[in-house]
């Protein structure tokens, strides 16, 4: 098992937001007691070596995490992914960690979603 926890970084008491988790991190943060997962990373935007949404999703689910993707880019986020973000924070179990490259994209997807509601 992977130690994440130093990876977390709370915005709220349910939600989290880390840089980019690896399916080996997936039953670390189901042990720790989360119950859903958001990719926000494009695939391959570090390359090859980085670990795709299928990779990480099987994972989760294997862990018995929710698991949804919606890769948005660093320095835009469109009008759709917020309200999609916002439709996944008000569905998804808490609590639930969002993941990008370093959190930083995450957390501003979570801020503008949370504005949106």
């Amino acid at each position: 098992m992977v130690d994440t926890r130093h990876l977390l970084r709370a915005l709220t008491p349910e939600v989290c937001v880390a840089p980019q988790m690896t399916p080996q991190a997936m039953a670390d943060l189901a042990a720790l007691g989360f119950k859903a997962v958001i990719n926000n990373r494009p695939d391959f935007e570090e390359g090859p070596q980085q670990p795709t949404s299928v990779q990480i999703e099987a994972a989760a689910r294997a862990a018995g995490l929710e698991y949804a993707y919606l890769p948005v880019q660093p320095a835009f986020q469109s009008p759709q992914e917020i309200a999609r973000m916002a439709e996944l924070l008000a569905a998804l179990p808490r609590p639930l960690v969002a993941f990008c490259r370093s959190g930083a994209r995450s957390t501003k997807l979570f801020a503008a979603a949370s504005a949106a509601r």
